[in-house]
């Protein structure tokens, strides 16, 4: 069995699923969900089921919103690090970081006020890869022309 690929605190990465090549992501063992920042999140049916459109609006100069659209998993409460808790809606997304593909789930929120537009959590982390709180983008900076956020 492979050892677990070392991290930093933050890392760059990807959902390409949504059409994200490169999003800032902030690692927190401490949180058990992953978390996404979205603006207009609105709900609508497909073949019967619930389907969740949004928008990620990423956080540089003249960068563009990304319009998303995916399958919902499921929506459930969420205690977030001030311990307010409120339903949130969730979906299974692909993720690349290091070059390790996964899926996870992911909680869609405003993260407006947060420094990182996406929060990786102890429960995608698990068994793929080992944190070290010191070091900061161990995978790689961002490639300018394929970053999103």
């Amino acid at each position: 069995m492979q050892e677990p690929l070392l991290i930093g605190w933050r890392e760059w990465v990807g959902l390409p699923q949504l059409g994200l090549a490169a999003i800032k992501a902030k690692i927190d063992t401490g949180a058990r969900s992953s978390s996404l920042h979205v603006d207009a999140l609105e709900t609508f049916d497909r073949d019967g089921r619930p389907w969740l459109r949004f928008t990620v609006t990423p956080r540089r100069r003249r960068a563009r919103a990304v319009e998303c659209e995916a399958p919902a998993v499921e929506r459930r409460p969420v205690t977030d690090s001030g311990g307010r808790t409120a339903e949130r809606w969730f979906i299974r997304s692909p993720i690349v970081l290091g070059g390790i593909r996964f899926d996870a789930d992911i909680n869609l929120t405003d993260r407006g006020g947060m420094l990182f537009p996406m929060l990786l959590g102890r429960t995608a982390l698990c068994g793929r890869f080992r944190v070290d709180p010191g070091q900061s983008w161990v995978c790689g900076r961002r490639n300018r022309r394929s970053a999103v956020a």
